[in-house]
């Protein structure tokens, strides 16, 4: 788009037609950073829940087209079991912020008790990742995505994160945002309608894991009452059910970690 289009706010747009398009020059974008900073092994993945690979327009993996890892016989984008295991894929769900990998050690901006419990000993094999940088991607509806650079040889990997982490962290951030946009996912995300009080307030006592009856005493409802509002907030949530809407509205933030 040059400096001199405008866009008629009344013309549908498509996402696809929009994003698509952006995503060679975020490729090379990224290829660049790691070149730059001396982590030139790249994997990326859009959704961690998705089996199958970050791909092109055309459906060619990133892997195979666009990005060198560790390993070139390593084809790790065809392990569907990897993201259920992968340390650095745990890590990748438990925070939203970069962090980065050396030496056996997972560090990150802040002192946290998240990646301490991860098992580490899968990255200790040699075929593994060395110096890393991760800068995961967390999207609303519960979409998790995830961007590694990483190295051969030891680097000073502290060093670069201090220097380089929040760039990396947002040019991840753009880069999935984008891809997710340009596959139109999720599906049913057609907008947000505005959620009342009384259905935030049954979607949480629902996410305590309390029963329409148990919600309708708590909140002096009657238990129909209960259920029209749960049907309501899974309705402008786009959920098919009870769990779905609960996993949305906690996405979205409407179920925050403790209740008020």
């Amino acid at each position: 788009m040059t400096g001199t289009e405008t866009i008629d706010p009344s013309t549908p747009r498509d996402p696809a037609a929009i994003c698509w398009p952006q995503m060679p020059a975020l490729v090379e974008e990224i290829r660049e950073a790691g070149a730059r900073i001396g982590l030139p092994y790249i994997a990326v993945q859009s959704d961690l829940g998705d089996p199958h690979p970050m791909s092109d327009q055309e459906g060619r993996p990133y892997a195979e087209t666009s990005f060198e890892w560790l390993n070139p016989d390593d084809h790790y984008w065809k392990d569907r079991k990897l993201a259920l295991h992968a340390p650095l894929l745990t890590a990748s769900r438990l925070i939203s912020e970069p962090f980065y990998f050396s030496r056996g050690k997972l560090v990150t901006w802040r002192e946290t008790t998240l990646l301490d419990s991860i098992d580490k000993a899968m990255l200790a094999d040699s075929a593994g990742p060395g110096d890393s940088i991760i800068a995961p991607v967390h999207l609303p509806r519960g979409l998790v995505g995830a961007v590694f650079w990483c190295s051969r040889e030891p680097v000073a990997i502290a060093e670069i994160f201090a220097r380089e982490a929040a760039y990396l962290h947002t040019l991840a951030l753009r880069f999935v945002a984008t891809h997710i946009e340009a596959r139109r996912r999720p599906r049913q995300n057609s907008g947000l309608q505005s959620l009342t009080r009384r259905e935030v307030q049954c979607l949480r006592w629902a996410a305590a894991g309390k029963t329409d009856g148990e919600i309708g005493i708590i909140l002096s409802l009657s238990v129909s009452t209960v259920r029209f509002h749960l049907r309501n907030a899974a309705g402008k949530l786009g959920a098919t059910g009870r769990a779905q809407a609960i996993q949305i509205a906690a996405g979205l933030g409407y179920v925050g970690a403790r209740l008020a």
